[in-house]
């Protein structure tokens, strides 16, 4: 039976350990994060990104905007400072990554171009899961578009590193759960989004009951030549349309906690 998910603090805590992490030691040792330097934190470093991005054929200014507006080195290994702002995925720890700026301005914009919000290119989204935390980078960039982002992972250590790299941005709307991604999160539904970190055979049926109707899911998953495909699924009235795009590589979507 699937272990159900752990809420975890809303990463605006202080740095003071909670009562749930005292005592114990991360699965895997958190580094400190990467303090600002001159040249890493200026706008212009994280403007030439965004332009590239634009170049690329990003073209939803809030998307443009939320990538310029988070700080992708505080995410980072120190050893990897210097590629935080490259156009490449660089690993985390625990044989996960944190994908290419990219694919993360890719995925949001398709997430943002849910039915419910055709028309409406000023709004936010509203309450959006995101299947995979990672180092938390992702859920940083989610914040700049949604109203609300509730974020689960499987692995303790990753889960334990989002949560110290998030607390310097003390963003009151994030939560951060331990717990199995394929059931999603319940409590949270219904989610105007959807986003996945992880690609299995097929999107998983809980994710679908908790998407609300005029939202929209975004998730690599296998393809028929073997590989992984970017698929797109749209919750209307009438249904399920499903769109699936281009090829893809994520890390496999696996179901537990460890």
């Amino acid at each position: 039976m699937a272990t159900p998910p752990r809420p975890s603090f809303p990463v605006r805590l202080t740095p003071t350990a909670s009562a749930a992490t005292r005592g114990r030691m991360p699965a895997v040792p958190v580094k400190p994060m990467v303090p600002s330097t001159p040249s890493m934190a200026s706008d212009a470093v994280r403007a030439r990104m965004v332009q590239r991005l634009a170049a690329q054929g990003i073209s939803d200014a809030r998307v443009l905007r939320a990538m310029g507006a988070v700080e992708r080195h505080r995410f980072v290994d120190s050893a990897l400072v210097n590629q935080a702002y490259e156009d490449t995925s660089l690993p985390i720890g625990l044989g996960q990554t944190i994908s290419k700026p990219n694919v993360v301005a890719r995925m949001i914009e398709l997430l943002l171009g849910a039915p419910a919000l055709v028309g409406k290119p000023q709004e936010r989204l509203g309450r959006v899961l995101e299947i995979g935390t990672g180092c938390g980078y992702q859920a940083a960039v989610l914040n700049e578009v949604a109203t609300e982002v509730y974020s689960i992972e499987r692995l303790r250590g990753l889960h334990e590193r989002a949560r110290t790299n998030l607390r310097h941005f003390r963003l009151a709307t994030v939560h951060l759960m331990l717990g199995d991604g394929m059931i999603g999160y319940a409590k949270g539904a219904p989610y105007a989004g959807i986003i996945a970190a992880a690609g299995g055979e097929a999107v998983p049926e809980a994710w679908i009951t908790q998407l609300a109707v005029g939202g929209r899911i975004v998730a690599p998953t296998h393809s028929a030549t073997g590989g992984q495909a970017l698929v797109v699924i749209d919750k209307t009235p009438r249904g399920l349309e499903r769109r699936v795009l281009e090829a893809v590589h994520f890390v496999p979507l696996k179901s537990g906690i460890a």
